[in-house]
């Protein structure tokens, strides 16, 4: 009891995505495409430039760092240069901490390349990327550069035509449950499938979201169920949100008002109101010509929040919008 129960109290220490985070490309959960191109660049060692774009949360810097450790070994830390967008990268870093670990002189098993690892890439500056590509070109014999990015329509074209592209895409609600699984076999963390659900939900095909949401969940409750997940989160409940879609539907246009007011007063964001509202309507049972203009309502709104206008009356304005299109539904 005693030892289940120590390991447990050391489980949170650590943050789990670290914890848990695979250390061979083979073990990345998710895009197959991706993870069999990187482990051919494994096996093969002969590594290109690349840009790894996609979704937070997806596995790009995991990625990227497992395949260092697995085509450097023991030379690792000598040979691999990390910089986040945390760290100061605007082009004086370019020219002097880049250019400098380009020009070390480091022992490295033979056909192998330093590695330089430009996380988040896409918030670097144009001039820092235009200094870059110039460092890319120079130092190509023995240095090679992995950008991780969210959008690569973000890095210069001259940057883009230099490297390998490589997509991620977020991963599926089965793929997310089954390293749930090992997780919270691993930890002994008692749950209800109900529980593993919403952690799911919550996560949106973001695994870092997924695994960060089990161990909030956990530490504060110590039993991860669906309430208990949602207010960890603090996203408005989807079965709120569906019981308003439901009044709508049924023409019971002030009940939905009342849910949504509730949710609004409950402090929710607009944008989180309107996201969990998008993905229940996505997947309600309901006409499938309900349904198209629904989301297309829902985008209009979501796009009108973005641009600042996110009151109580342009969330009420869309259910209006919702009933209007029921009762012309009804009318024909």
């Amino acid at each position: 009891m005693t030892s289940s129960s120590s390991s447990t109290a050391g489980g949170y220490d650590v943050p789990w995505v670290e914890k848990y985070r695979p250390s061979k490309v083979s073990d990345i959960v998710g895009n197959e495409d991706a993870v069999s191109r990187l482990q051919v660049i494994a096996l093969d060692g002969n590594m290109p430039n690349l840009i790894l774009s996609g979704p937070p949360g997806t596995g790009k810097t995991t990625s990227i760092l497992a395949l260092a450790h697995e085509l450097l070994g023991p030379v690792y830390k000598e040979a691999v240069l990390e910089l986040n967008a945390s760290d100061d990268r605007g082009i004086d870093v370019v020219r002097n901490k880049i250019k400098m670990f380009a020009q070390k002189k480091v022992t490295l098993p033979p056909g192998r390349h330093k590695i330089i690892i430009l996380d988040e890439a896409d918030s670097m500056t144009s001039g820092a990327q235009q200094a870059l590509r110039r460092t890319m070109e120079i130092y190509s014999n023995s240095t090679r550069f992995a950008l991780a990015c969210n959008t690569s329509s973000k890095i210069i074209e001259p940057i883009q035509s230099r490297c390998a592209l490589v997509r991620f895409s977020r991963l599926s609600d089965q793929e997310i449950l089954g390293r749930l699984m090992v997780v919270v076999d691993a930890e002994q963390v008692p749950y209800v499938p109900e529980g593993l659900e919403a952690i799911i939900f919550t996560a949106d095909g973001d695994m870092r979201q997924a695994l960060n949401n089990l161990q909030a969940t956990y530490s504060g409750f110590r039993f991860v169920n669906q309430e208990n997940v949602f207010k960890v989160c603090d996203q408005p409940h989807p079965l709120h949100v569906k019981n308003m879609v439901r009044n709508v539907l049924e023409g019971k246009f002030d009940d939905a008002c009342f849910a949504l007011k509730q949710l609004y007063d409950l402090g929710y964001s607009p944008t989180d109101i309107i996201t969990t509202l998008f993905r229940i309507i996505k997947n309600y049972d309901m006409a499938e010509y309900l349904k198209l203009e629904f989301m297309k309502e829902t985008g209009f709104a979501h796009m009108r929040i973005c641009d600042g206008v996110g009151s109580y009356l342009q969330l009420c304005g869309l259910l209006a919008k919702f009933s209007r299109v029921c009762e012309t539904a009804k009318a024909t």
